[in-house]
């Protein structure tokens, strides 16, 4: 890696360029989506003076001469590149290489020189260990962002699927690639073995089939391909003329246990991801993110992270070294303290009677909390510190006007990542929230038992409208939720990380320029990463101060609601589907209403509140 990569070139930051359009060769589909997901990353940049890495505008995925995407003249167009310098720092994406009839893996039609290789069906013997990145096949169809999510809704044991095995796909009756399909048949008992092939390939199968063809493409259309997915324990995927398949995906996709059949197969991201505990191996004689950790002195995540949910990509080195410092799959419930953010935007006057003033008191009587954080996001100045309460001695109360970026006049300031949080626990409110110092300790206490998500009192609900064709937002009551908004909410603090440094520079937009949504976000973020709902905790409906006549409030404003629904459909076009998933689920504190003396009660308070 140090002899073909300059990492002088990274010193700054990782970012990627990408070259500018040619004129006569547009790229195919797929690429396009790869290019479109890399200049709308957090890593794209415009001026290639700052970039570490560089991709090529030039479609490189087919390099099958036979393809009507095959770009020809490509060494060419390589060498007149402005940074080429023979693939230094550059990174080039493959899926398919040859031809017929031999399909020769290596055989590209140009000399990628010191390029990084990022190719799926790539040999262990022709991939340059530590420096090219096996990736996956995957299908022209094949959606840019989100997709289908996964089928495997328990991880109940044993698996009651109808099928043990499967395989349904092509046999080559002429040409490469059908030594192990053409014996599949043997397995075939019509139980719980099923393995179909059919002949039916290219112009000439009929000239050139055997004499099982018939019989074959017969029993083949007797079954549906995703049905076999859905409803088999292990799924076959042998070599075809390449070493990869679409197969492979599509079995991950479906929750069936891929068996592979293919000899030499570096596996994707084989370096980072233990596919023996996902894949099993069959013996046939009987991109960005890894290029960035190679980089010296980058933070480093080992396999554990890339194989446990919820995986490394949202897993960010650069916040801590120890996975407990995460929200996954750690027990908090030795956590003992909360920072609290108050975030102020209406710069609303401190006297003992505003509601400023008395939230600040009913947090300062929490026995849990550590820390205020004010976060004033007004043109005017904060009140003096001799009007505020008069706080314990152990809790301190700090004042923010602004810090780094987003700067003081951005709605999402109040989830940047402060340094004075040292808690993992977060309690985010506005400055108008009405909550009780026992609905303070409760949610905390819930929330130490559900660290990954969002856990707070004000819900919210998402809909699919038919007539519209669009996503509709919702304050009605009804019978599940699927946002909880951070107006009165706990979470952890390093969704504030997530938030900041890895969500794309297009949703953040969103939220600046409406100056609105960005609690909606948070709650598209953190379903993201853990697909799970928000929880919601006690009756609580209404959690703000009602607006006294005259005074001003966004949240008043008929397009306050307009705009939330506008940012709903574009968060989702830009995660490229649905992330928020709905819950039903309300958590009390035990005896909550019941007819027992108050005194057995815990949070005896919360019964005096009103929905």
């Amino acid at each position: 890696m140090e002899n073909c990569f300059d990492f002088g070139r990274c010193q700054q930051g990782f970012r990627v360029f990408v070259y500018p359009p040619e004129d006569n060769s547009a790229p195919s589909p797929s690429y396009q989506k790869l290019l479109n997901v890399l200049m709308e990353s957090r890593y794209y940049t415009t001026d290639p003076r700052t970039a570490c890495l560089f991709v090529l505008s030039i479609d490189t995925l087919d390099r099958d001469r036979l393809s009507t995407d095959y770009i020809r003249n490509m060494q060419s167009r390589l060498q007149h590149l402005p940074h080429w310098n023979n693939g230094l720092n550059h990174v080039i994406f493959n899926l398919y290489s040859g031809t017929w009839p031999n399909y020769t893996e290596n055989n590209l039609d140009f000399d990628y020189g010191m390029a990084i290789l990022a190719k799926a069906s790539m040999s262990e013997s022709h991939m340059r260990p530590g420096f090219d990145i096996s990736i996956p096949l995957f299908h022209k169809v094949h959606p840019e962002k989100g997709g289908e999510v996964g089928s495997v809704l328990a991880n109940s044991l044993p698996l009651q699927k109808n099928y043990l095995l499967a395989f349904k796909g092509k046999r080559y009756v002429h040409g490469i690639g059908s030594d192990t399909r053409n014996s599949l048949y043997h397995l075939h008992n019509k139980k719980d073995m099923i393995m179909v092939t059919t002949c039916r390939h290219g112009k000439s199968w009929k000239d050139m089939k055997d004499e099982r063809c018939d019989q074959d493409n017969k029993e083949y259309d007797k079954y549906d391909y995703e049905v076999l997915l859905q409803n088999s324990t292990f799924c076959l995927v042998p070599r075809g003329r390449r070493l990869g398949s679409f197969r492979f995906l599509e079995a991950l996709q479906a929750g069936c246990i891929p068996v592979l059949l293919s000899n030499g197969w570096a596996l994707p991201f084989s370096q980072v991801i233990d596919w023996s505990k996902a894949a099993i191996w069959a013996d046939e004689r009987l991109l960005l993110q890894m290029i960035r950790e190679r980089l010296p002195n980058e933070p480093f995540r080992d396999a554990t992270v890339w194989n446990n949910l919820p995986g490394a990509l949202v897993t960010l080195p650069s916040f801590s070294d120890f996975a407990d410092s995460f929200p996954f799959q750690v027990d908090y419930n030795d956590v003992e303290s909360f920072t609290a953010i108050v975030y102020c935007q209406l710069g609303l006057s401190l006297t003992p009677s505003a509601p400023l003033y008395r939230l600040v008191t009913n947090i300062a009587r929490s026995k849990y909390v550590s820390k205020i954080i004010v976060v004033w996001s007004n043109d005017k100045r904060p009140p003096t510190k001799n009007r505020w309460p008069t706080l314990p001695h152990n809790i301190s109360l700090h004042v923010i006007q602004s810090e780094g970026e987003p700067t003081k006049t951005s709605i999402s300031q109040r989830f940047y990542p402060h340094s004075q949080i040292e808690t993992a626990a977060v309690l985010s409110l506005d400055e108008d929230s009405v909550l009780t110092t026992d609905e303070v300790d409760f949610a905390f206490i819930v929330w130490k038992q559900f660290p990954d998500r969002v856990v707070g009192y004000p819900a919210r609900s998402h809909y699919w409208d038919d007539s519209k064709s669009t996503w509709g937002y919702t304050s009605k009551w009804t019978n599940d939720y699927s946002i909880v908004l951070t107006g009165a909410a706990f979470y952890h603090r390093y969704y504030n990380v997530l938030y900041t440094e890895w969500l794309s520079p297009l949703l953040h937009k969103t939220v600046e320029q409406s100056q609105n949504c960005e609690d909606i976000l948070m709650n598209f973020l953190v379903s993201h990463v853990t697909r799970r709902p928000p929880i919601k905790v006690t009756q609580r409906k209404q959690y703000k101060e009602q607006p006294t006549v005259g005074s001003w409030s966004p949240w008043n404003d008929p397009d306050h609601f307009i705009q939330r629904q506008t940012c709903l459909n574009t968060f989702a076009a830009v995660f490229g589907y649905m992330p928020l998933l709905r819950s039903n689920l309300r958590l009390d504190p035990v005896l909550f209403k019941d007819p027992v003396s108050n005194k057995r009660k815990k949070y005896r308070k919360i019964e005096l509140v009103g929905s």
